[in-house]
């Protein structure tokens, strides 16, 4: 039976790899699909990744309509046995729910790969709802690493080089983007983005802030209360 299935992980672990082995590796048995993409690093219609692969997708924008694409597309005699989905995040709940219903009534495979939470660590609307509908939600095993050397679980987006928590939700930029703040432009300065362990997101220490005085933490012997700059105001011995 047809299956909606939500790949989720976070910068960095593969996502779009992975979404181009499952399109060649049905291709390979004679099986015939549909690709989708919205807001690729690599431009429009397109599904990119890091490794150098590029294959041609469908772009996918606030007026797409799954249900009424594929089924145009089986009307003019085009067979479609699965869809794969990639940026997922950043599909209207309208559009995941268009998905299952291609999946229910059509019996098509419907593959989706994409982050799970924003800058913010707030859930996608796009993730959220295939989360809440997908027949199973599988973590890419290929994890993202944070700077210290744990794993990444967090997405932080940088002006420059620095950390925001601030901003809209769909910014598109890359963990390849510059942090020199000497490459700015007259268009504002670089959006780039880093893949950080949870208490670097939560302290706000990306690579650049501060890698050297914080790659051998231990404990502190006291409860401290942060500053935005990581530094800590006072605390209370244990």
């Amino acid at each position: 039976m047809a299956e909606l299935i939500f790949f989720s992980g976070t910068m960095d672990s593969g996502k779009s790899t992975l979404a181009l082995q499952m399109d060649h590796n049905h291709k390979a048995r004679g099986r015939r699909g549909v690709l989708f993409s919205s807001h690729d690093r690599g431009g429009e219609s397109t599904i990119s990744s890091r490794l150098g692969l590029r294959v041609a997708a469908v772009e996918v924008i606030p007026g797409t309509d799954f249900w009424e694409e594929l089924a145009v597309r089986q009307t003019m005699g085009a067979r479609v046995d699965y869809v794969v989905a990639d940026e997922a995040q950043f599909y209207t709940t309208d559009q995941v729910d268009q998905l299952a219903r291609v999946v229910d009534e059509m019996g098509i495979d419907v593959f989706c790969f994409g982050i799970t939470s924003d800058f913010r660590t707030r859930l996608f609307p796009g993730s959220q709802r295939l989360i809440e509908l997908a027949d199973r939600v599988q973590v890419l095993q290929v994890e993202a690493l944070c700077w210290c050397g744990r794993r990444a679980t967090h997405n932080a987006r940088t002006l420059d080089g620095v950390m925001v928590v601030e901003g809209d939700q769909m910014v598109v930029g890359d963990v390849d983007a510059s942090a020199d703040p000497s490459s700015d432009t007259p268009d504002g300065p670089v959006v780039g983005y880093e893949t950080l362990c949870r208490r670097h997101h939560m302290r706000r220490h990306t690579s650049r802030a501060s890698p050297s005085l914080y790659a051998n933490e231990v404990p502190l012997p006291f409860e401290a209360t942060w500053a935005p700059d990581g530094s800590a105001l006072h605390g209370q011995g244990r």
